[in-house]
């Protein structure tokens, strides 16, 4: 684990776009990695990334299908 990078509820809602709410489901759901110290919940700036480079998809050209 070492010097992992730890983000907010809120700073990785920010980054990924979505309500603070969304992001606390996902938690409750065990959808995002998380770390619970005493009540408070940091998502591993390394979960973010991989949510987001993960969920990429190409544009698709007029007329393809995908």
């Amino acid at each position: 684990m070492g010097n992992e990078r730890l983000l907010t509820v809120r700073e990785a809602s920010e980054k990924l776009g979505l309500q603070e709410a969304t992001l606390r489901k996902w938690v409750l759901e065990k959808r995002i990695a998380y770390h619970k110290i005493g009540r408070a919940v940091r998502v591993p700036a390394e979960a973010v990334t991989r949510l987001l480079r993960e969920g990429y998809r190409e544009p698709v050209e007029q007329g393809e299908k995908g």
